[in-house]
């Protein structure tokens, strides 16, 4: 029996056709791109060159009626992603939500209502959940080398005056609603625990358009962890992808290739008092702790332990439709992670 699933992507932009399509070649023995679908027809066009076995479809009614679809990838404009995720659950399809999953308060309540009505077809794309660096980086912070974890710093920056949809507020534009839920859901990850108090500054610096292309989130946990993000078209000179500082040491990653650390040694016992309050000798001109710490130092690449990388997310798809394996992205933690981007930008039209 044929287990393949056989996928139809409902909107041939960026997206649908350079990155599900992709994907899903990479695991031809899991899927089949079965049908691809946009109201353009030069994108119908170019998904029928590049997939000449594939249905074609500028009709979505006609594209929901296929028989022969098990999932509907929906990377549709960011506008219509919720509407359009109801019309293909409605219609018996699985379906594979692109980000930005809802763009209101609203619509986030309507994705909760149809995951309850429709239970175990509804699965959010975080695709960079599965990023090799943010694994590893994971994976160093559990094994307790760097010690109890203060700060992380995630960045991702680059300085262009972009001038496509993904700049217009009403096209649902701007970098939270474009990178914004990948590194939120980082973020709330890292934090290990809920948050206690969210800040923000969101701004536009360098794109065309008229949303944010700017943004800086800190969040404080429950557990006294700062997570610090920053995410900007408008930095020319790109800090590291990702600092942690730990009470034992650091870790820094400035391509995502390469991960430096700097860590006290497991034997070394570092001092714990008392401090005294007595003045330093006078021959002793500046200050000198009288134990000195113990570095291991290290340059490692990129390889986590689990084996993950980007491109895995539809293997994980395939797993929990065919094999009943939890998904990674739970609806709830898909769902808050668009909760925190609609909070921030409630607080951002307060602030003006």
């Amino acid at each position: 029996m044929n287990q393949r699933l056989r996928v139809g992507v409902w909107g041939l932009g960026r997206a649908g056709l350079h990155m599900h399509c992709p994907e899903l070649l990479r695991f031809p023995e899991m899927f089949e791109i079965g049908a691809g679908c946009d109201v353009l027809a030069d994108h119908v066009a170019l998904f029928h060159t590049m997939y000449t076995q594939s249905a074609c479809y500028t009709d979505g009614e006609a594209f929901l009626r296929d028989r022969s679809l098990d999932v509907i990838a929906v990377a549709v404009p960011s506008l219509l992603h919720v509407e359009y995720t109801k019309r293909a659950l409605a219609a018996g399809k699985i379906v594979f939500l692109e980000k930005p999953f809802a763009l209101s308060l609203d619509e986030i309540a309507e994705l909760r209502r149809l995951d309850r009505e429709y239970p175990g077809r509804l699965y959010f794309r975080l695709n960079r959940r599965f990023e090799a660096c943010f694994n590893h980086v994971r994976e160093i912070i559990s094994s307790g080398v760097l010690g109890e974890i203060f700060e992380i710093k995630l960045r991702r920056h680059n300085f262009q005056f972009r001038d496509d949809w993904q700049t217009l507020k009403s096209c649902g534009g701007g970098q939270l609603n474009n990178w914004g839920p990948h590194l939120v859901d980082h973020s709330l990850l890292l934090l290990e625990s809920e948050p206690a108090a969210i800040w923000s500054d969101v701004r536009r610096v360098a794109a065309v358009g008229d949303a944010d292309d700017h943004i800086k989130l800190v969040f404080r946990g429950v557990n006294g962890r700062v997570i610090d993000l920053e995410i900007s078209g408008g930095v020319a000179v790109p800090s590291p992808v990702y600092e942690v500082y730990g009470k034992r040491g650091t870790l820094f990653s400035k391509d995502e290739k390469t991960i430096e650390l700097k860590y006290l040694d497991p034997n070394f016992a570092a001092p714990t008092g008392p401090a005294h309050k007595e003045p330093p000798p006078p021959e002793t001109p500046f200050f000198a702790a009288k134990v000195q710490p113990q570095w291991v130092e290290k340059s490692i690449a990129v390889a986590p332990a689990n084996g993950m990388y980007m491109e895995e997310i539809y293997r994980y798809l395939y797993m929990a439709i065919r094999d009943n394996v939890p998904f990674p992205v739970t609806t709830r933690q898909a769902l808050r992670v668009m909760e925190v981007i609609a909070g921030v930008q409630a607080n951002s039209l307060r602030a003006r």
